[in-house]
Formats: structure tokens, sequence, C-alpha cells
């Protein structure tokens, strides 16, 4: 019993959650396909305002990634510290130092046990301590002069770049940037559902100003989310001069999690759904939420489904190299895998998903969907950015012992 309790305390945390998500998923799409029915998309209702489930799915989404982001990120962090001190000195007990005893005592109250944990938490954010500022003096006094310790390691050190905090506290640059960029996506490219409300082009929503900023009417595109999304991370690691690719690699696992929950609201909505079809897993669409060219049919393609699935298989698989093979990826490679896994998944979506916008050529309608050509560029500039990459790392290499 105390083994299999030890080995539940070792799986981490948003294993659970997501095994709970995916066993409320089962269930609710279990009892849809028996009886047709989807469940309400709303909530509750607030001062005459239905809040809807679709954004509490994203956000929940967005919540469980950027904890997954930062479990990484703090496994990087003790990574960079054990790369740094020696292991003598971080596993040095702090009650074996000549250090004031009210000093130690607190950092008991911490979890503070050995140099170790003390120049981690140090490096991420020395106020995190609990102390106060003359004990903070007293504190950073006794460690310049403890000769084992470099001063790099109080001021700049290498795990500071790594602190867990940076996925919470960049959130709100990605998400405001994020946000406004997949609205500005929708805006350039309406779908054609769009039109029974009077947009047809992005030109409409300008001349309907009010209507640029209706989320509730229209929706997100997810390239211009993410474009958005990492222009937050950019701005972000810029200011605090932190490793924005390294970032944007764990951006991306916590992105492909996000997707997983967040495809879930378009099944409540009774939108985004796939063409007309029998296969056992159809979905049932409402007639009120039919297409016009689709009144008389009833069950669909699952469209958001097999997006929620195929982001799974994304997650696992770059969560998988984030954990194992961090080494043998360049920064930045886990972002581009993302985004080209995406693109592929989005390509062969569309070969079976509605009301999406069409490439026109003047008045000509080309017949391929928008997302199509754009995932395809995607995938394209991803590979030749990774490749081009690879080729410089091994020509520098080459060149660096032809030298020698």
């Amino acid at each position: 019993m105390n083994n299999r309790s030890g080995s539940l305390r070792q799986i981490e945390k948003h294993w659970f959650v997501l095994a709970a998500l995916a066993l409320i998923g089962l269930v609710v799409y279990g009892r849809h396909l028996a009886t047709g029915v989807t469940p309400s998309n709303v909530i509750f209702s607030l001062f005459g305002l239905d809040v809807y489930w679709y954004g509490f799915l994203i956000m929940g989404g967005i919540a469980l990634g950027a904890y997954v982001a930062s479990r990484l990120a703090r496994e990087r962090s003790l990574a960079a510290l054990a790369a740094t001190v020696p292991t003598e000195l971080r596993e040095q007990p702090i009650a074996t130092l000549d250090w004031p005893i009210e000093l130690k005592q607190h950092l008991a109250t911490v979890k503070i046990t050995t140099l170790g944990d003390l120049l981690l938490r140090y490096g991420w954010q020395p106020q995190s301590l609990g102390l106060r500022p003359a004990e903070l003096d007293e504190l950073r006094h006794v460690l310049d002069e403890a000769e084992a310790i470099q001063p790099e390691w109080l001021d700049n050190p290498p795990w500071y770049n790594w602190w867990p905090e940076h996925a919470w506290n960049g959130l709100l640059w990605t998400l405001i940037l994020a946000i406004i960029g997949a609205r500005l996506y929708h805006v350039l490219t309406p779908s054609p559902s769009m039109a029974a409300f009077g947009i047809e082009t992005a030109a409409d929503y300008f001349r309907q100003p009010l209507q640029l900023i209706n989320l509730r009417r229209g929706g997100l595109g997810i390239y211009g989310g993410l474009a958005g999304g990492a222009l937050g991370i950019l701005i972000y690691t810029r200011q605090r001069r932190l490793p924005a690719l390294g970032w944007l690699d764990l951006a991306a696992v916590g992105a492909a999690l996000g997707q997983v929950i967040g495809r879930w609201g378009n099944f409540l909505n009774q939108e985004l759904y796939g063409r007309p079809t029998q296969v056992p897993w159809a979905l049932y669409i409402d007639f009120e939420h039919r297409l016009d060219a689709y009144i008389e049919f009833e069950r669909f393609h699952p469209a958001f489904l097999y997006e929620s699935l195929w982001s799974l298989g994304t997650f696992l698989l770059l969560y998988w190299l984030a954990k194992r093979r961090t080494n043998a990826l360049r920064q930045g490679e886990l972002f581009a895998l993302y985004m080209s896994a995406y693109a592929i998944g989005r390509v062969l979506l569309e070969l079976v998903r509605l009301d999406s916008r069409t490439m026109q050529l003047g008045s000509i309608d080309l017949g391929l969907p928008v997302a199509t050509v754009v995932s395809l560029l995607v995938a394209l500039a991803m590979g030749i950015w990774m490749g081009l990459r690879r080729l410089r790392a091994k020509s520098a290499v080459n060149g660096a012992s032809g030298s020698q």
C-alpha cells in the first residue's frame, strides 16, 4: 500500500486532471451518441448575460497548459542549478552552516533545508523566502561571505531564466495579444455562416465597428491567436532578458494541451462541425444550428473531436520530447514541431469541415479553404526554418573541427 501511495504521489497532478476530464468527456459524448441531446452551452446567466461553457473551457485549457509549462520550467531550472552548483555544495544542510540561528529556523519553516534549495529560491525571487528586508540583507551578507558561493549565483543565476512563475507572469501579455490576434484573423477571414448577420467580407466588419469586438457573434481564429500569443511571449521574454525560443517551446506544450480542452466548446455550441455522415460516432446537430445547405441532414462528422484527439497526440509527443529529449533539440524546435503538427492536422480536418472561408481570385471561388493554404505555408516555413538552423549548426561544428 505504501509503495502504491508513493507511486501516486510521483505522478504529476495534471495527469489526474486530464484523466478526469477525459472521463467526463467520454460520458458526455457517449450520452450524446445514445440520445442525440447536446448539453446546454450556457453555464449560468449573470445580470441578464449568458456565461458560456466555451469561454470557460478555453480559459480552463489555458490555465492547465500554463501549469504544465510551469512544471517543465521548474525541471529546467533545477537542471540549470545542477549544472552550475557542485553537488556537495547543493546538498549541504543549512543546519550545519555557521549562520544566525533565527535565520536557519526561518528557512526551515519555508522548507529550505539545503544550500541548493536556498540558492534556487533566492535566484528565483529573494522576496519569496518570506524574510523582512533587514533579514534579507542579513542573508545576503552571509551568502556574500561564503567563499564557495559565486556572486553570479545570487545576482544573475541561469536558473532564474526558468523560474516557474514566468509562466503565470507572462500569461497576461500572452492572453491579451492572443485574443486580439485571434479576433483579427476571424475578422479578416469571416466564415460563410456570418452572411446571416450581414458579414460577408472583412470590409463588412468595418462598416459595423461594434461587431469587431462582439465576440458573441463570430469567433476567434486559431492562427491569429497563436501569432498574437507568440508576440506576447516575445515581448515578455525580451523585457526580462529570458530565452524567448525556450519559452516558446514550453508554451507550445501548454497550447497543445489547451486545445484538447478548448475544442469541446465547439461541441457545446454546435458549431464548426464536419460534413454529413452516418459513422457510429457521428455528431447530432439540432435544426437551428445547421447550415442552410445542410438543413435536411442530422448527423455530421465531429470535427471538434478529431481536432481534440489530434491535439492530444501532439501534446503527448511534445511533452515526451520536452521531458526526455531536451538535449537532442535546439531551442525553438518544440514550438516549430507544434506549429507543423497543428498545420498538418488542420489540412486533414479541412477535408471534412464545413463553413470554412475559401480562397477567391477576383470573383472566382477557388474552393480551397483559406485555413488549408495558411496551414501549408506554416508547415513549410517551420520545416525550412528547422532545416536551415540544423545546417548552420552542422556547418559551425565542421568549421570548428577543421580549424583545430
